[in-house]
């Protein structure tokens, strides 16, 4: 019986295959956003012109209601008016005919197009009228007697009807004058009104569908403008290989999308700066751990039974091993080297710091160490990043001069003010390095012709230099608090290392730190310029009562 599985997540369908990786995404548009961006820009604009279409639709049709309901209380207004006043022009007296006062009446108005305006009386019906709706040959009001008796029946005196001409708007004055009765109407077809709305509405239609397609070509045209960084970013992408992480991104203007283009070039620097370094340490340790390796599986290889031989091969591959560790550490610092945080600078008295340097590089070798000059003053610099790197300059120097020759180091400032550097430098005399060496000599695995040197002429117990990565670690220091590392050297006659670091005068306004305690033991030797080297003769090397070691260890290192 197999035994049960758990399962953290959703289980699927036994007939459907599982992948590490989608091969679409699941949610999404398949639109692209520039047809997303023009296809939001044409909605958004169409429905504007809709609501303006229909708003001018409305007020004009609205118009043409309200001047038609205008034309009529105009009308009976003017009728009103007349027939309180008006005589027969024969007689000189009022009108006592019904019909007399409406045909009087007629005769003196002229009708506006679609208006229609009717006497009617018991025996007859009165006509003014325009051509145009209620008076063509399609339809007369005049002869529409049902609606005309409808209309004077109609105990409202206004109101809209529907004819064959279309709407139509009242409005009536009844007339009565002894037992004769008659009514003024009148008419107002809007049909013509409408047409005409209708008209200027297709007109205004058809010039917002032209602006409607312009907005889109400009949108189209825009939208390519602010999408193109985004599409340059996708052609980078799909040009980066695994081991090319060279293309960029053009950068123009300083909108949202120019910020997106930096920041993704941004993050190719920091992807390609990660990935030089990977390479680099794997090539620098596959070059390296090779021949410690190969040297290792050679002697055991050869190892035999006899205990003085097998003592010896242990040896030898306990040397190798501990090189091998040596070279590693070496490169997982200079790895560390290439983060923001390698060095962390805070305010430091040099003076104490050259004295304690001073101290700790007696253990370095049975040399006679002179602190020929001090600067004083407080520098933001990494006090331990700086005591490595003197420490490793010293090592050096301990490893191309003979016992009880002299090593001289200082320091001093050079400039004022925000250009004020600070110079600390080893002085040896060993067989110095030439100027082609002096070039690549702080690269990695570098070694000067000094290296080549037979071991009776090593100062070291007849040990090699290491794996050429003690001067590369300096110059990382020194690039780390934005200086460099530097060389002085004439063959045959020694060499000067050193580092020049900038310190700004601003922040010397910090407190000095207090000075180490000093072993009680050690007896210190400052040599200054003018007091040459008899004063040597009393102090005692710290030596005597500090083991000497081969290579500074740093606290810290990876």
């Amino acid at each position: 019986m197999a035994p049960e599985s758990r399962s953290t997540g959703t289980a699927l369908p036994a007939d459907e295959p599982t992948t590490g990786r989608s091969a679409k995404p699941s949610v999404g548009s398949p639109v692209s956003a520039r047809w997303r961006i023009v296809g939001w820009i044409v909605l958004t604009t169409a429905l504007a012109l809709l609501a303006l279409l229909v708003t001018v639709r409305s007020l004009l049709i609205a118009g043409v209601d309200q001047d038609a309901n205008e034309d009529v209380v105009q009308e009976v207004q003017e009728f009103t008016t007349f027939a309180g006043e008006a005589v027969d022009p024969q007689t000189a007296r009022r009108y006592t005919s019904v019909s007399e006062l409406l045909e009087r009446y007629l005769s003196r108005q002229n009708s506006a197009a679609g208006e229609v305006i009717l006497g009617v009386t018991d025996s007859e019906v009165l006509y003014l009228g325009a051509y145009g709706q209620g008076s063509n040959d399609e339809y007369r009001l005049s002869t529409d007697t049902a609606l005309l008796q409808e209309l004077r029946d109609d105990p409202a005196a206004s109101g809209v009807r529907e004819t064959a001409a279309g709407a139509m708007r009242w409005g009536k004055v009844d007339v009565e004058a002894g037992s004769e009765s008659g009514t003024l109407v009148i008419a107002e077809f809007t049909r013509t009104g409408y047409e005409q709305v209708q008209e200027t509405i297709t007109v205004i239609f058809f010039v917002a569908l032209g602006g409607l397609l312009f907005t889109a070509g400009i949108a189209w045209l825009v939208a390519g403008q602010i999408l193109r960084p985004i599409r340059d970013v996708r052609r980078v992408a799909a040009e980066i290989s695994e081991s090319d992480l060279t293309a960029r991104v053009p950068v123009q203007g300083r909108d949202d999308v120019a910020a997106l283009a930096v920041t993704f070039n941004d993050m190719l620097d920091r992807l390609e700066q990660a990935y030089v370094t990977q390479r680099r340490f794997i090539d620098d340790a596959s070059h390296e751990l090779r021949t410690p390796i190969t040297v290792i599986r050679g002697h055991l290889e050869l190892i035999d039974d006899d205990p003085a031989s097998r003592a010896a091969t242990l040896s030898l591959v306990d040397g190798e091993l501990s090189r091998m560790a040596r070279i590693v550490s070496d490169l997982l610092l200079l790895v560390k080297a290439e983060r923001a945080d390698f060095v962390q600078p805070a305010p430091v008295d040099i003076a104490v710091l050259m004295l304690d340097l001073e101290a700790k590089m007696q253990a370095l070798g049975d040399r006679r160490w002179l602190l020929m000059e001090v600067a004083e003053g407080v520098v933001a610099v990494d006090s331990q990043r700086i005591t490595q790197a003197v420490l490793q300059l010293g090592a050096n120097a301990v490893q191309y001069t003979p016992e009880k020759s002299d090593i001289k180091l200082g320091s001093a400032f050079e400039g004022t003010g925000d250009d004020r550097q600070l110079r600390i430098w080893v002085q040896d005399s060993g067989p110095g390095v030439t100027k082609e060496e002096a070039a690549v000599i702080f690269e990695r695995f570098e070694h000067g012709s000094a290296n080549a040197l037979p071991a009776d002429r090593l100062h070291n117990s007849g040990q090699r230099g290491g794996a050429g990565l003690g001067l590369s670690i300096v110059r990382a220091i020194a690039d780390g608090h934005g200086g460099s590392a530097w060389v002085r050297s004439e063959p045959g006659r020694g060499s000067t290392f050193g580092l020049l670091l900038p310190v700004p005068e601003r922040i010397a306004a910090y407190p000095a730190a207090p000075p180490p305690a000093r072993p009680p033991q050690s007896t210190r030797a400052l040599v200054l310029p003018k007091g040459g080297q008899d004063a040597l003769a009393i102090a005692r090397p710290i030596t005597d009562v500090l083991p000497v070691i081969e290579q500074p260890t740093q606290k810290g290192t990876p």
